[in-house]
């Protein structure tokens, strides 16, 4: 089957699931989505190390790369290469210089690692006609067309009440959420600031 070469194109709440986040891979050098629901504690994970944050402790992704690299192990590429029942399923795949080997992952924890190990992202052509978004020609980011147009769970992370507060107000709230280790929120805060620079 056909691997196709995936990038993270976004990161922010599920309107269909308030507790959960979604995470949106685009197709690099296409136009097709494919947006993957995932927790809290994910996506913060994910979210500190596309920012490249230094959380005050390891999170147990940063842990769990830290022991592949004290052990020789290279995380060479994520492949998602299966979609059942709404669930995807992924495999981290491996070398330590000798042999290559794959550990299966969920697709979440795959994210968090391969952001942390710089390695691509890929996912069988099957799984992105079944489950992806086909961003329209021409027109405005985020709006889709195709099969899981009508499930799309991705909104923009910017929200309203940040626009409304004070710059003053912005960064005490940066502080109080960088201190509860709320990475995702702190991102939110941060681009609000920036735009306003």
């Amino acid at each position: 089957m056909k691997k196709i070469e995936l990038e993270i194109v976004a990161l922010s709440h599920s309107e269909s699931q308030k507790t959960f986040y979604a995470v949106v891979l685009g197709e690099v050098a296409g136009l097709r989505r494919l947006p993957i629901v995932i927790g809290a504690f994910e996506a913060q994970a994910i979210a500190v190390a596309l920012e490249r944050m230094e959380p005050s402790r390891p999170l147990t992704h940063d842990l769990f790369s830290t022991v592949m690299n004290t052990f020789g192990i290279d995380l060479t590429e994520v492949l998602i290469y299966r979609l059942e029942e709404g669930i995807f399923y992924s495999k981290l795949v491996c070398t330590n210089g000798n042999e290559i080997f794959e550990i299966d992952s969920r697709t979440s924890d795959a994210l968090a690692l391969s952001v942390r190990a710089q390695c691509p992202v890929y996912c069988f052509e099957n799984i992105l006609n079944a489950a992806g978004l086909q961003m329209e020609t021409g027109g405005e980011e985020g709006q889709y067309s195709g099969p899981a147009a009508a499930n799309a769970t991705v909104e923009d992370p910017t929200t309203d009440n940040l626009k409304t507060m004070s710059k003053a107000d912005l960064e005490a709230l940066l502080q109080q959420v960088l201190e509860q280790e709320d990475y995702v929120q702190a991102i939110k805060i941060r681009d609000e600031l920036k735009n306003r620079s």
